[in-house]
């Protein structure tokens, strides 16, 4: 059972850092949003310090995540974006929130 933890937990640390790394190198498409979903990307598109705060926050999570010693601490600091990410997935896109759900059960 721990090695099912530990491997979870890499895995889940390792899609945060991914995350995090790409809202400062952009290196995945962004697939494109309609209706109200794109409406409120292009407002979070326009607050200029807000998606590299997030991508710092899921960066130092990932890695505090994926190392046993500050697996806490890496669960308070992602804490908040899993919920931003539970938030966002029932209102705009509730086909999502299985596999966010999945994700706040690991944290």
């Amino acid at each position: 059972m721990k090695i099912v933890k530990t491997v979870l937990s890499v895995l889940f640390g390792l899609m945060f850092i991914n995350a995090g790394l790409d809202k400062f190198l952009h290196y995945m498409p962004v697939p494109p949003m309609e209706g109200e979903m794109g409406k409120v990307g292009m407002a979070f598109g326009t607050i200029k310090w807000l998606m590299p705060l997030v991508g710092a926050i899921e960066l130092l999570g990932g890695l505090l995540f994926a190392i046993p010693k500050t697996r806490a601490l890496g669960a308070i600091v992602i804490f908040p974006i899993m919920v931003g990410i539970i938030l966002h997935n029932a209102i705009y896109a509730p086909e999502g929130l299985a596999i966010a759900g999945v994700f706040l059960v690991i944290n």
